[in-house]
Parts: structure tokens; sequence; C-alpha cells
């Protein structure tokens, strides 16, 4: 059966990414598309972020993909487009986000001995914390959050993210505040609960502080990072030193449904429309869908190779070069056509499980 994908093309520059990473899928594998708004391109056409219509197409299809969401035009709107996302993460009841990052022979600050042999899986906690806790409430002299966590919830996070380990380098750094925060006591406890069910996999503990300063002091020791909404909103956009920008990072949002892929990247309104919007976050998540929601880890690892060969070529003005998305979308579509037929035999070829 051919696998359906709700696109979501949302603002900004949403809607180039998203064409540019499904002429990558369509390349890769048969699938159906059908497309829906979202973000602040819904609230203009419906008056809500998330219409009805675009959650029931979601819900029915296999794969979500989302280009972006926001903009400044809606910055002092009654409803923000982003709160269409945050519905759309917890009607999808997805609750694991991976956000990978690796060396993509792109300038990083790092030093390049360093940044060359890094490849970091952060996986998130999306459904709860300090993002989602109640009470809150903003006053003209207080303001109030409520971080607020269940055992539950880290411990199906903490399952997905040692199942992943074992197919890397079978090593989990589980990063909190647990000599400050009560919540991360928790998160300890329940983590190392977990370990004991993955003999096979190595665990530490670090608090925030100091696995913040690691990614950059040695970010080649990390494996598989797992931690909470917020201290994973921060350090998954920190790992992007290893990668060299935010804009190439993709993500997936991972729950008991249909899985929500997005590059990292928001909506650069500025660039809309412009045609040089830089396409791989959106690319590379395009093989993330391939690899959890569709079973293909061979053809995503085509992809990120097919990725790494096209930035020697071609590079959009945001990583110093002067190609447009379309032309960078084009050398990742010969790399990886180079890639499916010079495979070392007929077998590894079939193994891959091309679709077209």
């Amino acid at each position: 059966m051919t696998p359906t994908v709700a696109v979501l093309p949302g603002d900004g520059v949403g809607p180039e990414v998203t064409r540019a990473a499904l002429r990558v899928l369509e390349a890769c594998l048969p699938v159906g598309t059908r497309e829906a708004p979202v973000g602040g391109a819904a609230l203009e056409s419906t008056g809500d972020p998330l219409p009805a219509e675009t959650l029931a197409l979601c819900r029915e299809s296999d794969a979500v993909l989302l280009g972006a969401v926001g903009g400044p035009r809606w910055e002092d709107a009654p409803v923000r487009p982003e709160k269409g996302l945050l519905r759309l993460r917890r009607e999808l009841g997805v609750f694991a986000n991976l956000r990978p990052s690796r060396y993509l022979g792109l300038p990083t600050p790092l030093r390049e001995g360093l940044a060359r042999h890094a490849d970091i899986l952060v996986v998130r906690e999306l459904s709860s914390g300090v993002y989602f806790g109640e009470p809150r409430e903003l006053g003209e002299d207080e303001a109030v959050n409520t971080w607020r966590v269940t055992a539950e919830e880290v411990r199906r996070v903490a399952e997905v993210a040692f199942d992943l380990a074992r197919k890397r380098r079978r090593h989990v750094c589980s990063v909190d505040k647990a000599n400050v925060l009560e919540t991360s006591r928790l998160w300890r406890r329940v983590v190392t609960e977990v370990a004991a069910d993955y003999p096979d996999v190595q665990l530490v503990h670090r608090h925030v502080d100091v696995a913040s300063f690691d990614i950059l002091r040695v970010p080649q020791s990390f494996d598989v990072i797992l931690t909470d909404n917020l201290f994973g909103d921060i350090l998954s956009d920190e790992a992007a030193a290893v990668s060299g920008a935010i804009g190439v990072l993709p993500s997936a949002a991972l729950g008991s449904g249909p899985g929500l892929f997005e590059p990292v990247h928001g909506p650069a309104a500025d660039l809309a429309g412009q045609g040089v919007v830089n396409p791989v976050g959106a690319i590379l998540t395009v093989g993330l869908m391939l690899e959890h929601a569709f079973g293909r880890p061979r053809i995503a690892r085509a992809i990120e190779s097919a990725v790494v060969a096209a930035l020697r070529e071609r590079r959009t003005p945001d990583l110093g070069g002067k190609a447009t998305t379309d032309q960078v979308t084009d050398a990742v579509l010969r790399h990886l056509e180079w890639s499916r037929w010079s495979a070392d035999s007929e077998e590894e070829a079939a193994q891959a499980d091309w679709g077209v």
C-alpha cells in the first residue's frame, strides 16, 4: 500500500522547503500527498491556526511533513500561529522529539577535528514540562509557570532513547538538574529504572550546565542525549554547532500515531519568495521520515550522504554560497541517483528498498 503524507507547508519559507523535500521524498518512495493549511496561513484563511480539517487529514495519514509556522506579521495577533503547532503535537500524541546533528562538511565554530567525529542525537521529551504545566499566568509584577512531569512521561521517552541507542553506539547521556529541581530527581530515578532493561547500553547522568559545556568541548563523546522539553529545546540548538547552522537540522516527533516531521529552522519570512532558502533541513527531515515512519533506514543514510556531497558543490547564501534552493535540491537528487545505482551488488541495491 502506498504510504500517505499530510503536507503542511505553513508560513514564510515553509512552502519552498516543503516543495524541495517532497522532490527528494518522491524520488525515493512512491507516496500519496495531500496538503492543508496550518499556523499563520490557516489563521488567514479560517481564523484557526489548526483547522479541524487539517487535524483530520493528519490523523488519517501515515506521516506529517511540516514546513514552518509563524512570522512577524502575527506577533501581535490575539492568537499566535505557534498555538496551532503545539495543539498539533498534543492531538497527534507525539512525545519523543528526535533532533540529530552531525558534521556535514560545513564551517563550524568548533575545531574541525572535534566536529568531524561528532554525531549527536538529542531525544527530547515533547509533551510535558514547563512548556505545558498548569497553572501559568502573566501579571503586571509577577509571572508563573509550572514545571510538571509524570513517571510515565519520562519512562516512555527514555525507552525511545535507549531503543535508538541500541542501533547507534549504545550510549545514553541523560541530562537534568537533579541538584535543584524535584522534577529532575523524578526524571533521574525513572531513567535509571529504564536503563536496567537495557544492560547493553551505557547510561550516564549529567547536569544540564555540565552537558552544555561538554557539547562544545568534547562533542564526539556524545551518542544519544536524553532530556526534558526545555533542556532539549536549548541543547539541540546548541548541538547545531556540530553541523554548522541551525538551518540544516532536521527533526522528528514520534508517538503512538503518525509522526510529525519538520526542519528545526523557523519561517524566515525575510527570505520567503526569493528562491534562496536553504532546503537541507527539510531534505534531511525526509530522511528521518523514511527511517522512522516508513522503515527505510538505508535510503535515509543515502540521503544524508547525498546532502554532504551536494554541499561540497552548492551552498545557499546563508552558508556562504550563491546557489538557489532548486540548485541545491538538484545537486542532492543527482548524488542520490548516483548512490542508488552504485551499490556494491544488485543484492545491496535491492536491500535498500528504493520505491521508484
